[in-house]
C-alpha cells in the first residue's frame, strides 16, 4: 500500500472521528436543552389526550397522527426558523411573545376550571366563543385545530427553553440541535398519548383472554384493570394538564415581569418557597418546587381569570366579525 493512500486514510479517519465528534456534542446539547423543557413537556403529553375523548376507538390514533403532523410542522416549519431569527435580529422580542403565549395558557388553563365549577354558564360561554359542531367531522376538525393551536404555544415555549439552553454556537448547529429536539420531543410525547388512548382497548383484548392457566388469569385481571382505570386515569390526567397550563403559563407570565423590573411577583414567589425550603430541610428542593409551582400557578389562575371576561366580551365578537367578513366562508344553516 501506497504512502499517499495511507495518508489519504488517516485523513478520512481523522474526519470520521471529527463528525463523530460533533454528532455526540449535537446529541448531548439536544438531551441537555430539551430536559430544560421538561415541564412544558409533561403540559404537552397531559393535556393532549383530552383533545381525543370522545370519539370512537378507531378514529383515536388517527386523530392522534394528525395533531402530532401539527406539532411536528409547528416545530420546524415555523417556530425552529422564527426563533433563530429572532435570537439573531430582534432578541427584545422573545420575551414579550412568551408573555403572550403564557396569557393563553392561563387563559385555557383557567377556561376549563371555569367550566368544572360553573358548567351552565360555561356551556352559554363556550356558545358564544365559536360555532357548534354539526356532524362528527366538524367536531374532529374543531378538535384537532384546537389541540394543534394549544401545541404551537407549548412548542413555542419547548422551542424558545431549549434555545435559551443552548451554549453560543453557530446558527447551523443551534438549527440542528433545535430540529434533533423538536423530532425527538414530538415522538415521546404523541408516542405517549397514543400508548394513554388506546390502553383501554388493549385492556379489552386482554380481558378476553381465555386461557385457563395462570397467565390468562393475570391477563384477565390486567385486562379488566385497564378497562376501568383508563376512564378515571384520563379524568386524571385532564386535571393535571389543566393545572400544568396554569402554572407553566403563570411561570411564564411572572418571569417576564421579572426581565422588565416588575419583580414583585416573583420575588414574593421566590421567598415564600424559600422560607418553605428552610422550615423542612430534609425536602427543601420538593417543598421549594411544590411551593413555587403552586404559587406561579395561583397568579396564573388570577392571569386567566382576568382574561376570560376579556376573550369572551371583547376578542371573540371580534374574532366573529373577521370570520363573516372573510370572503368566501362557507356558511351553514
Amino acid at each position: 500500500m501506497s504512502v499517499g493512500l495511507i495518508a489519504l486514510l488517516d485523513d478520512v479517519a481523522a474526519l470520521a472521528k471529527v463528525a463523530a465528534a460533533s454528532l455526540d456534542d449535537v446529541a448531548g446539547q439536544a438531551f441537555k436543552a430539551g430536559s430544560k423543557a421538561a415541564g412544558v413537556v409533561i403540559d404537552d403529553a397531559a393535556v393532549t389526550p383530552r383533545y381525543v375523548v370522545g370519539f370512537s376507538a378507531k378514529r383515536e390514533l388517527p386523530i392522534v397522527a394528525k395533531i402530532a403532523v401539527g406539532s411536528l410542522r409547528n416545530k420546524l416549519l415555523i417556530l425552529l426558523p422564527v426563533a433563530l431569527l429572532l435570537s439573531l435580529f430582534l432578541p427584545a422580542a422573545i420575551t414579550p411573545l412568551l408573555m403572550i403565549g403564557g396569557a393563553y395558557l392561563c387563559y385555557e388553563g383557567a377556561e376549563k376550571v371555569y367550566e368544572a365549577m360553573v358548567p351552565h354558564r360555561a356551556q352559554a360561554h363556550e356558545a358564544r366563543l365559536g360555532s357548534v359542531a354539526l356532524n362528527p367531522q366538524t367536531l374532529e376538525d374543531e378538535k384537532v385545530a384546537g389541540a394543534i393551536k394549544t401545541d404551537f404555544i407549548l412548542s413555542a415555549e419547548i422551542m424558545a427553553i431549549s434555545l435559551a439552553a443552548l451554549p453560543r454556537s453557530d446558527v447551523l448547529t443551534q438549527a440542528v440541535v433545535l430540529a434533533v429536539v423538536a423530532v425527538g420531543i414530538t415522538v415521546a410525547v404523541y408516542g405517549a398519548v397514543a400508548l394513554i388512548v388506546k390502553a383501554d382497548d388493549a385492556g379489552l383484548a386482554l380481558a378476553r383472554n381465555k386461557g385457563r392457566s395462570a397467565i390468562g388469569s393475570l391477563s384477565r385481571g390486567l385486562g379488566r384493570g385497564l378497562v376501568l382505570g383508563m376512564p378515571y386515569f384520563l379524568r386524571a390526567l385532564s386535571v393535571i394538564g389543566t393545572a400544568a397550563m396554569i402554572w407553566v403559563g403563570g411561570g411564564i407570565v411572572v418571569h417576564g415581569l421579572e426581565v422588565y423590573g416588575l419583580d414583585g411577583p416573583g420575588h414574593a414567589i421566590h421567598a415564600a418557597a424559600a422560607t418553605a425550603a428552610h422550615a423542612l430541610p430534609a425536602l427543601a428542593g420538593a417543598v421549594e418546587w411544590i411551593v413555587a409551582a403552586s404559587l406561579s400557578g395561583a397568579a396564573g389562575l388570577l392571569i386567566g381569570g382576568a382574561l376570560i371576561p376579556a376573550v369572551e366580551f371583547a376578542v371573540a365578537p371580534a374574532w366573529a366579525t373577521l370570520k363573516r367578513a372573510l370572503p368566501g366562508r362557507a356558511r351553514t344553516s
